[in-house]
């Protein structure tokens, strides 16, 4: 067996249709999918490369938040917005237009990365690949994050 690429991430959430906004309307995902009305609310979106990169299924408002600080789970998942940090700058101009929480910048040395919080908690990292890095020198992993300033 070998993992050929990550296919999806699938989030639960509290309301489907505050979410689904929120991955819709302010990150511009195709939404291809929604069963609002079906006993099992879910929706699925798509960036154009498969069948859907992201389901959120509503379990409630009174399911449990994601607890804060160090905890075992996920961290976030990341999403590449386009190739020049103008179209990262883009990315942050619609996050703070639509209200979103930013909660970081990182240059990583292969990309750079803005940080934003869906609407239930769940941090979804927005990033542009840097030009000119050789993937193949794994080293550029290890570099400590520097400041990014847009």
């Amino acid at each position: 067996m070998g993992v050929k690429e990550l296919g999806h991430v699938v989030l639960y959430v509290h309301d489907l249709e505050r979410s689904a906004a929120f991955y819709r309307d302010v990150l511009g995902f195709r939404q291809v999918f929604a069963s609002p009305d079906s006993p099992f609310k879910a929706a699925a979106f798509s960036s154009g490369r498969t069948h859907h990169e992201l389901l959120l299924i509503e379990v409630g408002e009174d399911a449990q938040e994601i607890p804060p600080g160090r905890r075992v789970g996920m961290y976030h998942f990341g999403l590449k917005v386009g190739d020049t940090d103008d179209e990262l700058r883009e990315s942050l101009s619609r996050l703070r237009g639509a209200g979103a929480t930013v909660v970081g910048f990182g240059d990583h040395g292969f990309t750079h990365s803005v940080y934003t919080l869906d609407p239930d908690g769940n941090e979804v990292e927005l990033y542009i690949d840097v030009a000119g890095v050789d993937w193949n020198d794994m080293s550029i992993m290890a570099r400590p994050t520097q400041p990014l300033e847009l």
